[in-house]
């Protein structure tokens, strides 16, 4: 009896992977997708190629990724704004249910930062300052309804006092009109004040992680909770694709990129970053989206955020 040879299906991937970035060149998302494009060789058989698509706090490259063929061979990069765009209504599609998760890379807190001429040396010193002097404090963000901006409200509404937003386009026109005495506090990432610190120019009053940052320039900073206040909230910096994935695909692109993540050349890149990296499979990383989709629908409710974006667009 003669053996019939079933044609071998074509193995994924078999020609490279585009990545979208949701933002431009040298965001942090940017540089981390760049930093597993040393690794995909390696651990997925085939390179990436990065392609920014900026604008619209990242829903121009997620309505791309949402709606490019789930073939896996356009997938892109993820953050908090995915969970976040959709609650205000200004994205085409609910990326909560238009995209996969495929892995997180790391959180990262945010942290408040002052000039360090400031005479503030905690949390507390400078609560009691916008107490005695109402609409004194502005705080710079990189944008209205970013997480950045949410973090301030709460802060604000936590610690009853006035503090006035600012938006901005980026975390470093923020911590340029910090620099230049503009605004009060920056709303930003350990990242953009690390080498500030260093040189004495900025210090930082507490960081919105539920444990203190490990790295020795921030490791004497509390945390919100040490302080008294219950304000916790992370950043998170991912990888995601087109929802209808299928099943081998998915995998494929699950274990690679946990292939790359977990690489220890990829690990010290991505730490030298002042990140801790943190994987999740897609099964967790899915957790994480439901728990800070409802967390901040909540939250952009209470502090009046979700009403003066609806405002903006009438």
């Amino acid at each position: 009896m003669q053996t019939v040879k079933v044609p071998v299906a074509p193995q994924y991937p078999e020609r490279p992977i585009t990545v979208i970035v949701p933002f431009s060149a040298g965001s942090g998302l940017d540089v981390l997708a760049r930093i597993m494009e040393k690794g995909a060789l390696k651990h997925l058989g085939q390179p990436l190629i990065i392609v920014n698509k900026a604008g619209g706090s990242g829903t121009i490259g997620w309505n791309e990724i949402a709606g490019s063929n789930p073939d896996g061979y356009t997938i892109g990069m993820s953050g908090i704004d995915l969970v976040l765009q959709p609650i205000y209504g200004v994205a085409k599609y609910n990326y909560m249910t238009a995209l996969e998760p495929i892995a997180q890379i790391a959180p990262s807190p945010f942290v408040i930062a002052v000039q360090g001429s400031q005479p503030w040396q905690n949390i507390d010193q400078l609560i009691n300052y916008a107490r005695q002097y109402p609409g004194e404090i502005k705080f710079g963000h990189w944008g209205t309804g970013s997480l950045g901006h949410v973090i301030g409200e709460v802060l604000g509404k936590t610690a009853n006092v006035s503090l006035e937003q600012v938006p901005f386009r980026g975390g470093s026109e923020a911590m340029a009109a910090l620099l230049g005495g503009h605004i009060q506090i920056a709303i930003v990432s350990p990242a953009m004040v690390k080498e500030h610190i260093k040189s004495g120019t900025v210090k930082v009053l507490a960081v919105t992680s539920d444990k203190r940052i490990a790295d020795p320039v921030f490791s004497n900073i509390p945390t919100f909770k040490e302080e008294g206040l219950d304000i916790v909230f992370n950043l998170w910096f991912g990888v995601t694709a087109p929802k209808e994935l299928p099943v081998e695909v998915k995998n494929k692109l699950s274990n690679g990129f946990k292939a790359i993540i977990t690489d220890p050349e990829i690990v010290s890149d991505i730490e030298s970053l002042g990140l801790h990296v943190e994987y999740l499979d897609p099964q967790n990383t899915a957790m994480q989206w439901q728990q800070d989709n409802k967390k901040l629908t909540k939250t952009v409710k209470e502090t009046g955020i979700l009403d003066l974006i609806k405002s903006q667009k009438q």
